[in-house]
């Protein structure tokens, strides 16, 4: 099949192994001119050493690109996806999942700079990155060319990269070494998959986590912190206030001292595989229980509720790639309008893996000492509940009144199934579970049923 004619291409590029020969496979199967975009996205390495290899391979000097989108990223990209506590199949906090729309936002702004005509990624024919980099491509440029060369070569293991690297005189400066896992560090994490982790019942090796320390090896005493929040955002630690960036930083320093934030999970990917991981998000993982608590106070209760239902529907869409849908946009518009009073102080303690909220306060709290007070108030009518508990149980004496078979039937399905009572609360000669059987009429005989239902007629 003939290559589709480009002129330029602009590759997200960090200077490793696979990238290297990306470029080099860009040049040679599509004869065009090549930009390099590498983005600092927290990652912890050195990114500067990208510019010079990329020169060493022909890349003009103004076709080089490297930017520090750190501050971007944990403003526009973090702090949104933490105000809607997002988390995705009950464990995993996005990490690698929340970078993939800014690098692709970034690769489109640099072709249309630069005049490109396509972009291109390294992420395999496998994974869920592939996804997320090209409906960000277009999303924002529905005209772009799109190359993902691990859909289009033979290049399908790394002896065969290797080799390539060797034929083409490409210098990976040791890169090209065999990594015990496949990896992707960003400000907001660490992940690892791949080798040893293919196997779920396989333990994580102790030497693989390269951020944090083991619970088992933090400190012997607990560190408290406090995280005031405004607008749903942290902005300061400790009362010192701090970039989006240094505050996630800070945290994370925290985190990986006290052993905080490696989960081992098996994920549901988007092509439809399931997936061996294991993350290390120490400061997000911080801040997702900061942030629950400074909204149990300040958030209305059907607020929060619904709040937590469209929750797993954000989480999945920013999973699977679609963070510049109409959808996405629209359920952060409802979840952003639900952060205005979303601020005040949060004390935590951490400890050996361990993050216990120990206080919580803020100036527009909605929690009200007067009425939750278990001594003698004066602003509630404990009263009043017995009209709300009738209200609300209406319909089930209006049910239990008209159709006294409905109870009929609940009893004698009681009877037909042996179940074993495990009730331990005494009251009287009763046990609470007998009292309700008695209300509800289980456990009758069958001339106590037909009493009962010729009483309730």
């Amino acid at each position: 099949m003939a290559k589709r004619k480009i002129k330029k291409a602009v590759l997200a590029y960090s200077g490793g192994l696979d990238t290297s020969i990306i470029l080099k496979w860009l040049q040679d199967e599509y004869a065009c001119e090549v930009v390099t975009f590498t983005a600092d996205l927290g990652q912890g390495e050195e990114v500067e050493p990208a510019r010079q290899k990329a020169l060493d391979m022909g890349i003009k000097p103004e076709n080089v690109f490297i930017l520090d989108l750190r501050e971007e990223f944990v403003k526009d990209y973090v702090f949104p996806m933490f105000r809607a506590n997002a988390i995705y199949e009950g464990e995993y906090l996005l990490g690698t999942s929340i970078a993939r729309p800014l690098i692709s936002k970034k690769q489109i702004e640099i072709a249309h700079k630069t005049g490109a005509d396509a972009v291109s990624h390294g992420a395999t024919g496998k994974g869920n990155d592939q996804v997320r980099f090209e409906l960000g491509y277009l999303a924002l440029d529905p005209d772009i060319a799109v190359i993902a060369p691990w859909r289009e070569w033979d290049l399908n293991s790394r002896t065969k990269l290797l080799k390539y690297a060797e034929d083409h005189g490409i210098d990976i400066d040791g890169k090209g070494q065999a990594k015990p896992y496949s990896m992707d560090a960003n400000l907001l994490h660490i992940s690892y998959e791949g080798e040893h982790l293919e196997n779920p019942f396989n333990e994580p090796e102790e030497d693989m986590w390269l951020w944090s320390v083991s619970p088992e090896k933090a400190p012997d005493e607990a560190e408290y912190i406090t995280i005031s929040y405004k607008n749903g955002d942290p902005v300061a630690i400790n009362r010192e206030e701090m970039s989006p960036a240094t505050i996630l930083e800070t945290l994370n320093a925290y985190g990986n001292k006290h052993g905080i934030g490696r989960i081992d999970i098996v994920e549901n990917r988007y092509v439809g595989m399931k997936a061996r991981g294991c993350y290390e998000t120490p400061g997000g993982t911080i801040m997702l229980k900061a942030h629950r608590a400074i909204e149990s106070i300040t958030l209305d209760r059907e607020e929060a509720h619904m709040k937590d239902e469209l929750m797993p529907k954000y989480a999945k869409l920013i999973y699977q790639g679609f963070w510049w849908s109409a959808e996405r946009r629209m359920l952060q518009a409802a979840i952003d309008a639900t952060q205005d009073h979303v601020q005040g102080d949060v004390k935590l303690k951490l400890y050996k893996g361990n993050i216990t909220v120990v206080g919580r306060r803020s100036d527009v709290s909605l929690y009200s000492e007067e009425h939750s007070t278990f001594e003698e108030d004066e602003v509630y009518n404990q009263k009043d509940a017995e009209g709300f508990i009738r209200l609300n149980a209406l319909r089930f004496i209006i049910e239990g009144k008209k159709q006294p078979e409905r109870i009929a039937a609940m009893m004698a399905n009681d009877e037909e199934e042996e179940v074993v009572e495990e009730c331990r609360i005494e009251t009287g000669s009763f046990t609470i579970c007998q009292r309700i059987k008695r209300f509800f009429g289980f456990g009758k005989t069958e001339e106590e049923k037909e009493e009962y239902i010729k009483k309730n007629k």
